[in-house]
């Protein structure tokens, strides 16, 4: 069964006042790599995320986020009321003492103080909130990993269509190629008849055009093509199917392909391999997304 390598997870976890969003997409890489922006608090977490994305993912180029989004109200710095009591004590007493007026609007005044609205607590990361995260992480990994394996099926769907293809046409091939052995013979015993007073072994001549249509039979090619294209269906359907090596095979069959087209000497033939590179073309364009 293929996989594709492009795919798109996320998950939303609650804990407390908290929403924990975790994001991951993939696209297509030779290897793993893993780009991360990860929340403050989570960043000591950060190797243990990376070994869960990489035994999920295994290869591909991936982009994971993961941010916290609070309850408004727990964001609001809070006022630190004794600061502002002391505050007020003080500015009252340096007012009294230099004759200033007291301000009138007091309120205004005390909160554009140093450090009435800073924030001086540390939060620290639970082993609670911790268990949360993961929980939310594995989520948006299994979303990723249904969201490969759907485009997997297109994948595997898209390439046993070019597969039969390319079968059709390597069948089509055969008319011609019985036809093309009766021409070559032809084209060269008339081609000695043209040529006045010359006598010639008509054995060494049938000796010699069994050697040349030899060297042009494409049977071996064919029979070679034919296992790459079986290989390439049992390999599709297997639990492990890895997509380097659906490209090994599809590197193969463009070999045979190749040498078919050369040694074709047949406009019909060539045709015909023209439309079975192209088949093939497609498939390797497509299986580099395949995981």
């Amino acid at each position: 069964m293929i996989l594709s390598m492009t795919g798109y997870g996320k998950a939303v976890v609650a804990y407390k006042e908290k929403k924990i969003h975790v994001e991951v997409k993939s696209l297509n890489s030779k290897q793993l790599d893993l780009s991360t922006r990860i929340a403050p608090l989570y960043r000591e977490k950060e190797m243990e995320m990376r070994q869960m994305i990489s035994a999920a993912v295994v290869r591909g180029k991936v982009d994971f986020s993961i941010w916290i989004e609070k309850d408004a109200s727990t964001e609001a710095a809070p006022i630190n009321g004794a600061l502002v009591e002391s505050y007020y004590r003080q500015l009252k007493e340096i007012a009294r003492q230099a004759g200033i007026p007291e301000p009138a609007d007091w309120l205004s005044t005390l909160v554009r103080m140093p450090d009435v609205t800073t924030r001086t607590e540390m939060e620290v990361l639970s082993d609670e909130e911790w268990a949360v995260v993961q929980k939310g992480i594995g989520e948006a990994l299994g979303a990723l990993v249904d969201f490969r394996r759907q485009e997997g099926s297109a994948l595997q769907a898209k390439f046993s269509e070019k597969i039969d293809n390319i079968e059709k046409l390597l069948a089509s091939i055969e008319p011609y190629e019985k036809q093309r052995v009766e021409k070559i013979r032809q084209r060269i015993v008339e081609g000695l008849k043209s040529i006045p007073d010359v006598e010639y072994d008509k054995n060494r001549l049938e000796q010699e055009l069994i050697y040349y249509i030899e060297k042009l039979d494409i049977s071996e090619e064919k029979q070679r093509l034919q296992n790459h294209l079986r290989y390439f269906r049992e390999t599709m359907e297997q639990s492990d199917c890895q997509g380097k090596k659906l490209g090994f095979i599809a590197q193969e069959m463009g070999r045979e392909i190749n040498t078919t087209g050369s040694k074709s000497n047949q406009a019909e033939m060539q045709n015909i391999v023209v439309m079975m590179k192209d088949e093939l073309e497609q498939i390797k364009e497509q299986v580099l997304n395949a995981l």
